[in-house]
């Protein structure tokens, strides 16, 4: 009778475990594999391994829950490079568009539990040069010239380039307004002798 609770607590281990594999936001996951790390600690601790329990306390749980935190917070952004001046419109119409484009992608990025990050550059050549030397997983820019009075500005003030195909893939497919026009650019991986 007085072994029934431990054989609930080593069932829960294979449960968490479970529920860790199975689950689709990383943040959740994080605290399920928290969960995970201390059922087993105490199940250690009760079957009289003190010392794989402390060890599974600071190491299985608070370390790695530590550096898989900061690995998702890190791999779960996209990263926007735009022009520092001239990246919204200086008219009320340049600012809708940009921020009606904004909001498209922050909603289409979050359903996958990613945030935007928009990263600023002085000049398009910067902007560029980012772009190839993988700061920014995409870029955003308007046409120099463009009237926001033609039918044609409204369709498409904003041209987005990505090297990344995942993420082009899931933008051409789900944005929904046509603030701006999408492009792939496959980069060269880069030759280390």
């Amino acid at each position: 009778m007085m072994d029934s609770y431990i054989y609930v607590l080593v069932a829960l281990l294979p449960l968490s475990a479970a529920m860790v594999v199975f689950q689709v936001n990383p943040y959740h996951a994080l605290v399920i594999r928290g969960i995970l790390g201390a059922v087993a600690a105490m199940v250690y601790a009760v079957l009289g391994a003190a010392d794989v329990s402390l060890t599974e306390a600071l190491v299985g749980t608070m370390l790695a829950i530590t550096l898989y935190a900061v690995a998702v917070r890190s791999s779960m952004v996209m990263r926007l490079g735009v022009l520092a001046e001239g990246a919204i419109a200086t008219d009320s119409e340049g600012d809708r568009h940009f921020g009606q484009l904004l909001d498209d992608l922050r909603a289409i990025l979050g359903k996958r539990h990613m945030r935007l990050e928009l990263v600023t550059y002085k000049d398009q050549q910067d902007l560029h040069q980012a772009l190839m030397e993988k700061e920014v997983h995409a870029t955003c820019t308007r046409p120099e010239d463009i009237d926001f009075t033609t039918p044609d500005a409204e369709k498409q003030p904003y041209h987005t380039v990505t090297r990344v195909q995942r993420i082009y893939d899931i933008i051409q497919a789900e944005l929904s307004s046509p603030a701006t026009s999408l492009t792939y650019v496959s980069i060269p991986e880069e030759k280390h002798s």
